[in-house]
């Protein structure tokens, strides 16, 4: 009786029904996902079974491109070496970021804080192609790094056309947004946490690595996943900065293309590229957000 009750409550929290209103501001998100990625994943799909015919894409129902990407030796390094590739930039990033967004969250003033911030933001403002060829210079066998090591007796070295490069292009690419993503974890924790494992006689390395790490777990785990993510699709330094020898995975999508415009085979890498991501960022999700204790 009380439950029938309960249930006829209007008031009683249960499963919520959604309104029109909330609909009408949920539908621009909908059609955008529907439009910009579940229609093109689906056509991607689809297109890793047509084949090709003399240069031209024919509708089919094979699995002939699947079979021979899968089969073949250097797809699987390409993809192994992507995998590392972008573990290493991952973590990397996230080492060199943490003092920063320390720094910023701890350490200065709020209107400190809040132009450190804006410089994080100011690279986004110009173009990542740019910024890799302006690396390209600097790190040559003429360029100024190399410069400013003869000066000192040191060098020169191959900085470029090697992994050191593609590396420079990596942290290039995500340091600045794995930097804001710690920034903001770490701005919202509980103060008064800190001010407890002082008082507790914890030491600022100790209180760092027992309150404000596991604190901030969430924000720190999501930007090395996020730095993962685009380090792994990233095509511009393994190839401007990394010579594309040897090729990562997103190298080898471009390598289908122009041999033979074979848009069924770099349609099955990329599926694989996007299966990877959503395993990847699912375990990341999943790890960030469990329970302590399990």
């Amino acid at each position: 009786m009380k439950l029938r009750q309960s249930a006829a409550d209007p008031e009683t929290p249960g499963r919520a029904r959604p309104s029109g209103f909330a609909l009408f501001w949920a539908t621009p998100l909908g059609l955008w996902q529907l439009v910009f990625f579940l229609g093109p994943l689906l056509f991607l799909i689809a297109l890793s079974f047509w084949s090709v015919r003399n240069y031209r894409l024919m509708p089919d129902m094979t699995l002939a491109n699947w079979t021979r990407i899968f089969n073949t030796g250097y797809f699987w390094d390409g993809y192994l070496r992507s995998l590392w590739y972008s573990a290493v930039a991952a973590a990397v990033a996230s080492i060199l970021a943490f003092p920063l967004a320390y720094t910023l969250a701890f350490k200065i003033s709020d209107r400190a804080r809040l132009f450190g911030a804006g410089l994080l933001i100011t690279p986004f403002f110009t173009s990542y192609l740019v910024r890799a060829y302006t690396w390209r210079t600097m790190l040559g066998a003429g360029g100024i790094v190399n410069d400013v090591l003869g000066f000192v007796g040191l060098g020169p070295y191959a900085m470029i056309n090697a992994y050191f490069g593609t590396l420079v292009g990596y942290l290039t690419l995500v340091l600045p947004l794995v930097a804001l993503l710690q920034l903001l974890s770490l701005a919202f924790i509980d103060r008064r946490l800190i001010e407890a494992a002082h008082n507790l006689g914890c030491g600022r390395l100790r209180t760092v690595f027992s309150v404000v790490i596991p604190s901030a777990r969430v924000g720190l785990i999501l930007g090395a996943a996020f730095a993962f993510v685009l380090c792994f699709g990233d095509f511009v330094s393994p190839q401007i900065l990394g010579g594309s020898n040897p090729p990562t995975v997103s190298l080898l999508i471009i390598d289908q293309v122009r041999a033979g415009s074979h848009w069924p085979r770099a349609s099955v890498i990329a599926l694989v590229m996007i299966v990877s991501l959503v395993v990847v960022v699912s375990a990341a999700m999943a790890f960030a957000y469990r329970r302590p204790g399990r």
